[in-house]
């Protein structure tokens, strides 16, 4: 995330902004957590649409990111489905499987039962991504722990790995903390308390043996991470508002296009009124 963000930065160079309102969503909310910790100077207002959790994706257990093991097996890029990424690399445009990219599009990134009229665009999009170890999802190490993978050290699924991700307390001590917009859809399957990706959650259904028990691994808390993180960031000094959309899943934009636009848009004007007035 600390690369991603410094791209980033390095973008503002090149466009020639000192300063920017910058949005991220799902991975990229988890680049702006981790801009906010080392460029939150240049951050007007930070609107993050369905973020990642600032203590990453997957592996830890409760509202302040405890790790569920000291490997933080069932993070990384071996969390990733080897079905979906097979499909993937082969190209699959079809409905035929529930692991095929666009039954993957249509159940977990759209909200439940939204069929886009881009749908074809956004799974050609999904195609293209770039496939390999280093690339996604990445590699993955074994483990002696359930589910038996930990994060390796290549691709964009490690960079969300706990094991990796310092953003939730670099961003606390960070002598800069911009407005945080927090846009969240109600019914996202991705960034919730209870994921249906999630180990903690099918774990208990032994599709793995070796489950250790909710106490163990349960469900990640996503959006009570986020909560509770945001609640120490205003603490620290910085400050933050949560939009709920109640009609939307992981993609607002997408799933209720016209209630997100309403929020969004009236973010941007008042953080470009609040720069017009800090300029005068």
């Amino acid at each position: 995330m600390g690369d991603l963000s410094d791209d980033a930065a390095a973008l503002l160079d090149t466009l020639g902004y000192d300063k920017a309102i910058v949005v991220g969503s799902s991975l990229g909310g988890n680049v702006v957590w981790r801009m906010i910790a080392d460029h939150g100077h240049r951050i007007s207002v930070a609107i993050q649409v369905d973020p990642g959790s600032p203590y990453g994706y997957g592996a830890t257990k409760d509202s302040v990111g405890s790790a569920t093991t000291d490997d933080y097996a069932g993070s990384g890029a071996g969390l990733v489905n080897p079905e979906l990424a097979k499909r993937l690399m082969d190209g699959d445009d079809s409905d035929e499987s529930p692991f095929s990219p666009r039954n993957v599009f249509r159940s977990v990134i759209v909200k439940p039962g939204h069929i886009d009229t881009n749908e074809d665009a956004y799974v050609a999009s999904m195609l293209s991504i770039h496939l390999g170890e280093q690339d996604y999802p990445g590699d993955a190490a074994p483990s002696a722990n359930w589910p038996f993978a930990a994060p390796g050290v290549f691709g964009p699924n490690n960079g969300l790995s706990p094991k990796y991700i310092r953003a939730h307390q670099l961003a606390l001590a960070a002598p800069s903390k911009p407005h945080v917009v927090w846009i969240r859809g109600a019914q996202s399957q991705i960034i919730t308390d209870v994921g249906p990706l999630d180990p903690g959650t099918w774990g208990p259904t032994g599709v793995l043996p070796g489950y250790p028990g909710t106490d163990a691994y349960p469900p990640q808390p996503m959006v009570s991470q986020t909560r509770a993180w945001l609640a120490d960031y205003t603490d620290a000094g910085g400050s933050h508002e949560e939009v709920v959309l109640e009609n939307a899943g992981h993609v607002p934009y997408l799933d209720d296009p016209e209630a997100f636009r309403g929020v969004f848009h009236a973010h941007l004007e008042q953080a470009n009124d609040n720069t017009k007035k800090e300029t005068r």
